[in-house]
């Protein structure tokens, strides 16, 4: 067994990063995930830097354990041959909007009729109860409308700004992979397949408003929106004298034990400010401010042997190759090497949770474009002559060597 979710077959319509993150979880989990693409392949194998065409780095990170199959599904012989193929699976999931799957004859009653026990999971921009159903979806504009730029703003960005990582594709991808396990739960005891739809917006938006609703969660207000300590704008790594940590300095204890380190133990009871942990998060500019101040008079060095003995919670600023050299990091191995078979020697991420019965592994390379087309029509109960049509058609193809 490889994994909790062996045996679990999953059809993957997704591309770009949040479907593909999703199923990668799925795939690492144990689950055998058939990536259906068009032809050409997904548009993220075109993202750079890359070794060989249509193999970009991006790509190569969210589709290991995972096979490829190409299918034309403005064919008809591909949609019959997808539809054919989903008596087989657990688990059908797309991040196309759902008005294109009907489009394509692969809306949810169809894709039901072919076998009532699927789970039809769709991820997607916006949800279909409402005006933007229909609208595109990317993660910059989810970001924008979930409030991410203004919020750094408020925290003191001279700009608005993105996250500088692709934050609501993964984010939703979580809730997304949670979704399909959860369901797939359900089914065990049901026995009934269902449609299930997971929007980003509506995704992230749970996650902004649960943090930043603050004084508006109540009716009527009883203060601004925004939650003061994350928009503190010294709420930040802080300079040292010889380069930058992060300090959490949070709850009494930890201010008590702060003050007593640098000589001014007296300070926690004599300014109001620092007294109580709503004290200091109603002068949270005031507090940052003040750590920050202080930690720009001693070395990095000297900081984190201080902190360690006060047992306060620090750790320096790191950059990629910080991450890379960390000893936990190594120890651990988390990060490691691997051997591609056309891409050579790729530095992997391990899976993130372990376990002590059926763990997870890395099983198989990120595919090349149709890599496993003929294989999993084969698997499906298609005949030779009909895999030679397909192929012969356009409507399925095989990678080359």
């Amino acid at each position: 067994m490889a994994g909790p979710l062996d045996g679990v077959r999953v059809l993957d319509l997704t591309s770009v990063v949040m479907g593909p993150f999703a199923t990668c979880m799925l795939a690492d989990l144990g689950a055998d995930v058939i990536k259906v693409e068009p032809p050409g392949g997904e548009v993220m194998r075109k993202s750079g830097p890359m070794r060989n065409a249509d193999m970009g780095h991006f790509y190569l990170s969210i589709n290991r354990n995972k096979r490829s199959v190409v299918l034309d599904l403005k064919q008809p012989g591909a949609r019959d041959a997808l539809l054919r193929m989903a008596r087989d699976c657990d688990v059908l999931v797309y991040n196309i909007r759902p008005q294109a799957m009907e489009r394509l004859g692969l809306g949810y009653d169809a894709v039901r009729e072919a076998n009532p026990r699927l789970l039809y999971v769709g991820a997607y921009g916006f949800s279909q109860n409402g005006p933007y159903a229909a609208r595109p979806a990317y993660d910059d504009l989810i970001q924008g409308m979930c409030g991410i730029p203004w919020l750094s703003q408020q925290a003191g960005a001279d700009q608005p700004r993105y996250a500088p990582m692709v934050l609501v594709d993964r984010m939703v991808g979580l809730q997304l992979c949670n979704a399909i396990t959860t369901a797939l739960f359900h089914r065990e005891r049901s026995g009934r397949g269902q449609r299930v739809d997971v929007p980003m917006f509506e995704g992230m938006l749970s996650l902004v408003l649960g943090e930043h609703l603050a004084g508006r969660q109540f009716e009527p207000a009883v203060g601004p929106a925004g939650y003061q300590r994350s928009l503190a704008r010294d709420r930040r790594p802080y300079r040292t004298r010889d380069g930058w940590l992060c300090v959490m300095v949070y709850n009494d204890k930890q201010w008590r034990s702060f003050f007593a380190a640098i000589g001014r133990g007296a300070q926690f009871d004599a300014d109001s400010r620092f007294h109580t942990q709503n004290s200091r998060l109603t002068n949270i500019d005031h507090v940052y401010g003040y750590l920050s101040d202080v930690l720009a008079t001693r070395s990095s060095d000297e900081w984190l042997q201080l902190f360690e003995r006060a047992d306060i919670p620090a750790a320096r600023m790191y950059d990629v190759e910080d991450m890379l050299a960390d000893e936990h990091v190594q120890a651990t191995g988390f990060v490691r090497e691997v051997a591609h078979p056309s891409e050579g020697t790729l530095r992997m991420t391990a899976i993130p949770t372990e376990w002590s019965e059926t763990a997870p592994a890395h099983r198989r390379h990120a595919p090349r474009t149709g890599e496993h087309t003929c294989e999993v029509l084969r698997e499906c109960g298609f005949g030779e002559d009909e895999i030679e049509t397909l192929v012969q058609t356009g409507a399925a193809s095989q990678a080359g060597p």
